[in-house]
């Protein structure tokens, strides 16, 4: 074992003494990129958490778990927004050749998704930050996405890749419409069939998908077998099969659309805690690996896009409807 002779000063003399690198090296099952990650994420994580603990009304506990929609769904786009600056090159040859400056748009993006993160985590231009969210999460479909998919029409998950970029643009576009004049005072909006296809849909076929190949992870249905560790795995996926396709069409067909997007988000957000979280606490290798930190974060950013829609469905308004047209009779009431 090699050693490194350290330079320190104690008691005004510079000192020196011989240490085992091992003790100065970094771990080699772990990058510090991903560390960064980890900590990015982490970090949001715990502020939006605490952020939501102070400002919580005393609601029923479905409520509270809505409530926590914008800290989850913040906190994958900041780590997706920092994995943008770290891995700027690969990501760099996935842009499309007829566009100029791949490196550029990769970190504008990095920075633009940053910046919407800490947006909605601060509350601060949340409206303008989640429908420009949506509108890239768009942009992507059009230009990298659904390109891809006409080059490989049989692979289903291609086509599963464009199906969650949809619901991540659902969440944003819900976020937004809460932020809206009329949204606040008339308890609904025109739009807000949008964000409910946007994520009903999508999540429809992923039940489906679920009872055909269910030996699959749970959530976002990509290539990532079950760990042989979780006992029964097709029942898990049975059961989250038959609550997307229940979830799905009530959003589809706009019946108890608020329950269900909460219970959506609920099981998609167990499935984070109980089988993503615990692949990599059991699994060291997976530490290091950046694809499992993003199925992590994937996962919850699809959780969040769930409870954003269930607050966009059911609002309080500030203001009565049936007041909101005689400013002079809401005054005195």
């Amino acid at each position: 074992m090699s050693n490194i002779y350290l330079l320190f000063q104690l008691n005004g003399e510079v000192q020196g003494r011989l240490i085992p690198s091992a003790v100065l090296a970094w771990p080699a099952w772990i990058s510090w990129e991903v560390c960064l990650l980890y900590l990015v994420g982490l970090t949001f994580l715990v502020t939006g958490l605490v952020i939501a603990k102070k400002e919580a009304p005393q609601t029923g506990l479905l409520d509270r778990f809505v409530l926590l929609g914008p800290v989850f769904f913040a906190a994958p786009i900041a780590v997706f927004g920092t994995e943008h600056f770290l891995e700027a090159r690969a990501m760099a040859q996935a842009v499309p050749s007829w566009i100029p400056g791949h490196l550029f748009w990769v970190y504008f993006v990095g920075a633009a998704l940053i910046c919407a993160a800490v947006s909605i985590l601060a509350k601060r231009y949340v409206g303008l930050s989640a429908t420009l969210f949506g509108i890239m999460m768009l942009l992507f479909e059009a230009s990298l996405h659904i390109p891809r998919v006409f080059g490989a029409p049989h692979n289903r998950f291609a086509w599963n890749i464009v199906l969650r970029e949809f619901t991540f643009a659902g969440g944003a576009f819900a976020l937004a419409i809460t932020q809206s004049e009329e949204w606040r005072t008339r308890g609904t909006h025109r739009l807000l069939w949008v964000p409910r296809l946007l994520i009903g849909i999508p999540i429809t076929v992923f039940g489906v998908e679920y009872f055909l190949y269910p030996l699959f992870v749970p959530g976002i249905p990509l290539n990532r077998l079950m760990p042989a560790w979780v006992p029964v795995a097709p029942v898990w996926n049975y059961a989250t099969g038959a609550v997307q396709v229940v979830t799905g069409l009530c959003l589809v067909i706009n019946r108890k659309a608020r329950l269900a997007a909460t219970w959506l988000g609920l099981t998609i957000l167990f499935h984070v805690i109980f089988i993503y979280v615990p692949i990599l606490a059991t699994q060291a290798s997976s530490l290091s690996n950046q694809l499992n930190l993003n199925y992590v974060f994937d996962t919850l950013l699809l959780s969040g896009a769930a409870f954003l829609l269930a607050g966009s469905q059911s609002p309080q308004p500030a203001i009565k409807p049936a007041l909101a047209s005689q400013p002079e009779l809401a005054t005195t009431k």
